[in-house]
């Protein structure tokens, strides 16, 4: 009996130092933000690597037109900036507005916008935590907590594609 517990708990101890791929999870390439289901997905090779409940623009409805509407885009974009002294505690640069962006906002007599970012939570809200997701808030942005966006500054390179979805 002494023997097979003895066996169990090398086992135990083998198997808890295995490798565990979600402690260190691959480098993202691909997210999509899916604005209905307020999800933001991570993926590494098609493969999902994370999953986010976000909060967006405060009118989060259809894509973004013009500065000033509060809209979080629509459309494919890349992640061109990382910025580690955001008011947002960590932000990460979405390229809204694209050359498409601007010609449809030149026609229309508007200014884009841009600015543009996933970020976390300002100093003095972090204490709200996931509760922040309650309402959408932001200009336009896609907010997350900020152990959730140290994460993800951890994850997305500068240079992955963005797609978000209506």
């Amino acid at each position: 009996m002494r023997k097979t517990a003895l066996l169990f708990l090398v086992w135990c101890l083998v198997a808890s130092a295995a490798p565990n791929p979600d402690v260190h999870p691959p480098v993202a390439d691909h997210i999509i933000v899916l604005k209905s289901e307020r999800i933001m997905r991570l993926y590494s090779h098609d493969k999902l690597v994370r999953e986010y409940h976000v909060a967006l623009g405060k009118a989060p409805v259809g894509a973004k037109h013009k500065r000033g509407d509060f809209k979080t885009p629509e459309g494919s974009y890349i992640i061109d900036l990382k910025n580690p002294h955001s008011q947002f505690h960590l932000s990460l640069h979405v390229s809204y507005p694209d050359a498409k962006d601007r010609e449809r906002a030149r026609r229309q007599g508007v200014d884009p916008g841009g600015a543009i970012m996933i970020h976390g939570l300002p100093a003095q809200y972090a204490w709200l935590g996931a509760l922040h997701r309650q309402h959408d808030w932001t200009y336009g942005c896609i907010a997350v907590t900020n152990p959730e966006i140290e994460e993800i500054w951890s994850l997305v390179p500068v240079g992955t594609k963005i797609e978000i979805r209506p």
